[in-house]
């Protein structure tokens, strides 16, 4: 065999015999070290060497614990660990064998199947997946210091193309202007989006009704797309994008510091077109790219109008009809007086929607100055309440004037006017009630029934007063002899002496004792 088959490789031969190179490396070593011990003669030829010996066959051994198998099994059934088995077998079948044999036997008998994963196909435009992670080191404004962004990342189900930007801080709008930038980004929108049960998207989380917060459910809503959160603490059904944030973190960011937040948005960018997009995606076995431009046309038109966000709060209907917010009121029938609405404040306009039903009640144009009033004259209450006779009744404090200034205001605005009657009561803290009634009769006598005008004329009439008393005396005041309050000299004579006798009187006992003695009977 040696002598054909010199000039053949191992592989060659392995190729005709089917034996393995190694097994025939291993007899032309033999070969060769029987021609060296024979000083290079070799006494006989390769045929008569003798094959290796086949390795010695294992003898079938039987486990003590066979006998026990049907014990075992039932115990394994309810799920008992291996001592406790091993502890009955030995208390109550009388077991001679080791702990170790109980161990090996049990394990031979426990199948453990592998966990398995469902892989989900998507149609093209169905389904993208959002979450955060963490950017790369990036220097604060302002300082030395580097720290880390959040990292958000949306990825498209079907091609794998993804959209990531970094931002320093996050809330419940830049949650959602993140959402409407990536589907900018992509030139549409999925049907629906899987997220997680982070507080910027879910309030409440439910496998059946999760709770969005407001502004995140608005903004789905404008793009029509349905949100799909995530069954808490499994991250598996979002696995496309959690592997896109990996991928990122070791690939794009691994290692890296940046200046600012725009230049690692723009490296993070850069990295998307040139290199993760033009990837061979492992499992469809397609480019990254290919996929995303096949699934462009299936995504949802965006419309024509971004989202317009907004803020909104709980709010108190007051005895007027209205709604007090940023120092402006606007009307909120019909919601009834004393109730809770939620008004949510836009850049130009606000809307009144009832609390439990989300429904829209009113909408307003924001007032530009403080203290406006929105509400029509036909909705205006002008039938007096208790807070309204308690306004009176302190107006009638202050002065006759006062009283029938708030009564004509009243008389003209309604409940709404109450705002300016608190006002003009409340000007007793300040300044003498004098003065506050002394403004309203000149503010009815000009014909201006305001507020304002009355703390005007107040603190005019308050400064002239101060005027007068800071001013100093201009020349000696004219005496004069003659008056109606002066008396005649005579009457001042008698009163002086009348009293110096009483006073002499009163200090001398011992002759007030002798003019009782000698007092007639």
């Amino acid at each position: 065999m040696r002598d054909h088959f010199s000039n053949t490789s191992h592989r060659q031969i392995e190729r005709v015999t089917g034996i393995d190179r190694k097994t025939i490396r291993s007899y032309v070593n033999r070969i060769d070290e029987l021609k060296a011990n024979s000083s290079g003669v070799a006494t006989g030829t390769p045929d008569q060497i003798p094959p290796p010996r086949p390795p010695a066959p294992s003898k079938l051994t039987v486990s003590h614990c066979e006998p026990h198998r049907t014990f075992i099994e039932a115990q394994l059934r309810f799920k008992r660990n291996y001592m406790a088995i091993y502890q009955d077998l030995v208390d109550q079948h009388g077991f001679a064998g080791a702990y170790n044999s109980v161990k090996r036997f049990a394990g031979g008998l426990c199948k453990h199947e592998p966990e398995q994963f469902d892989r989900l196909q998507f149609a093209p435009g169905e389904e993208c997946q959002v979450d955060y992670g963490e950017g790369a080191l990036t220097r604060v404004v302002g300082s030395d210091r580097f720290r880390k962004p959040r990292l958000f990342v949306m990825t498209l189900r079907y091609s794998r193309r993804s959209y990531r930007r970094v931002v320093w801080k996050s809330s419940q709008e830049e949650w959602a202007r993140l959402h409407e930038d990536a589907w900018r980004y992509f030139g549409g929108a999925c049907r629906y989006v899987v997220l997680d049960n982070l507080k910027e998207g879910v309030i409440k989380p439910d496998l059946y009704e999760p709770q969005l917060n407001s502004v995140y459910a608005a903004t789905l809503k404008h793009y029509g797309v349905v949100a799909d959160p995530a069954r808490v603490r499994d991250p598996n059904r979002k696995g496309v994008v959690e592997h896109a944030i990996g991928h990122t973190q070791a690939t794009a960011l691994k290692g890296r510091r940046f200046e600012s937040i725009e230049e690692q948005n723009q490296h993070l960018e850069h990295w998307e077109t040139k290199w993760a997009a033009q990837r061979i995606h492992g499992n469809e076995r397609r480019q990254v790219e290919a996929m995303f431009q096949e699934e462009k046309p299936h995504l949802l038109a965006l419309p024509i109008l971004g989202m317009q966000y907004f803020t909104e709060g709980q709010y108190t209907v007051y005895d007027d009809s209205c709604v007090r917010v940023a120092h402006s009121s606007y009307a909120a029938r019909p919601a009834p007086i004393g109730s809770r609405v939620l008004v949510r404040l836009f850049a130009r306009r606000l809307e009144i929607r009832d609390l439990k039903t989300q429904a829209l009640l009113r909408t307003h144009d924001r007032a530009e100055r403080p203290g406006t009033v929105v509400l029509p004259m036909e909705e205006r209450v002008f039938n007096p309440s208790r807070e309204t006779q308690r306004i009176l009744g302190q107006a009638k404090a202050i002065g006759v004037a006062a009283h029938r200034l708030c009564e004509i205001l009243f008389e003209r605005e309604g409940r709404v006017g109450q705002r300016k009657l608190w006002g003009i009561v409340g000007l007793v803290r300040q300044y003498p009630r004098k003065l506050i009634d002394a403004a309203c009769a000149r503010a009815m006598q000009e014909g201006v029934y305001s507020y304002g005008h009355v703390k005007t004329l107040t603190e005019r009439l308050m400064e002239e007063a101060l005027v007068l008393l800071d001013a100093p005396a201009t020349g000696e005041v004219p005496l004069t002899q003659s008056h109606a309050l002066i008396r005649d000299g005579n009457d001042y004579a008698d009163l002086f002496t009348l009293g110096a006798q009483q006073s002499a009187t009163l200090a001398s006992p011992h002759a007030t004792a002798q003019a009782q003695v000698g007092a007639p009977l």
